[in-house]
């Protein structure tokens, strides 16, 4: 019992019933835009490794060259083929943003769920902790654990799981504290059910419309973040073919070789605002703004 329901009246007509987030959501043209755009780097990032020309660590010429046979965009700063790099490096930033993001986001939730329905100490605690992490850099902070333990995947995924936690804790606290006011929750109080299962049954269910645009926001920021790192030799290390790490490669030669620079710049563009848009769309769904929504 996720809502309150009430009985109709003998003949009454049912109310209309509300379309569903996604739906909705999808009657914006942001939101077609964003999916478009978001497909288009992701079947890249997909479809890439099985249809580039070489391995993504093969030579193919002479460095920062263009014009070479078989290599469409020209070879990198040690001789290997740009386009194949390239399509090789999207899936690996992809899958640990996505990750990332969702380990960041379900860690989020559990925290903010948990401090918004109990409120007591715990809610103090959880939320105090939470406002000390809140308070370093979050670029600052995976750059000095890097340096100490060493750039690896599995690092760069709770580093970033963890800041993502803190900021998606906050904003599902407050909405927390909105739905635990409802007769639906009373209800299921006053029967008895565990604070468990209240929690993942009645609570959870009704917090989804933000859950899902702080994901949305947050696969945003992990790419970002993941292509920061790797520009900075703090992320995947070479010879990986990852788009962050290929710009700092090809950034010394990118007046004689910009394709190294720019076919991964604007991936990573491209997925960010598709994804922007995409959240953007949820967001005015989730709110009701229907300014602009086609009908």
């Amino acid at each position: 019992m996720s809502t309150a329901t009430a009985a109709a009246a003998p003949g009454a007509a049912a109310p209309p019933r509300r379309p569903g987030l996604f739906r909705t959501a999808w009657r914006y043209h942001r939101t077609k835009i964003g999916v478009v755009l978001t497909a288009a780097v992701l079947l890249v990032a997909a479809v890439g490794p099985f249809v580039s020309p070489y391995s993504p660590t093969a030579m193919a010429g002479t460095p920062n060259a263009t014009g070479i046979d078989g290599a469409l965009f020209g070879t990198d700063d040690v001789g290997r083929d740009v386009f194949s790099r390239f399509l090789h490096g999207g899936y690996t930033l992809v899958a640990i943003a996505v990750l990332s993001a969702l380990a960041g986001v379900a860690a989020g939730a559990v925290i903010g769920i948990v401090a918004g329905y109990l409120r007591n100490w715990a809610d103090e605690v959880l939320m105090r902790t939470n406002d000390m992490l809140l308070a370093f850099p979050q670029l600052v902070l995976a750059l000095l654990l890097l340096s100490i333990l060493g750039p690896q995947v599995w690092l760069i995924v709770v580093i970033i799981a963890v800041s993502h936690a803190n900021r998606v804790a906050r904003v599902v606290r407050e909405a927390t504290l909105k739905v635990v006011e409802q007769d639906f929750v009373k209800s299921a109080e006053a029967i008895g059910l565990p604070r468990w299962r209240i929690m993942a049954s009645e609570i959870l269910p009704n917090i989804t419309s933000p859950l899902l645009v702080e994901l949305g926001l947050r696969i945003t920021y992990s790419v970002g973040t993941i292509a920061t790192l790797s520009f900075l030799g703090m992320g995947l290390q070479p010879p990986t073919a990852d788009w962050g790490l290929m710009i700092n490669e090809g950034r010394v030669a990118i007046t004689v070789q910009p394709w190294a620079v720019v076919l991964p710049v604007v991936a990573v563009a491209v997925l960010t605002i598709g994804a922007n848009l995409i959240t953007d769309g949820l967001s005015r769904a989730s709110i009701g703004i229907d300014r602009g929504v086609e009908k």
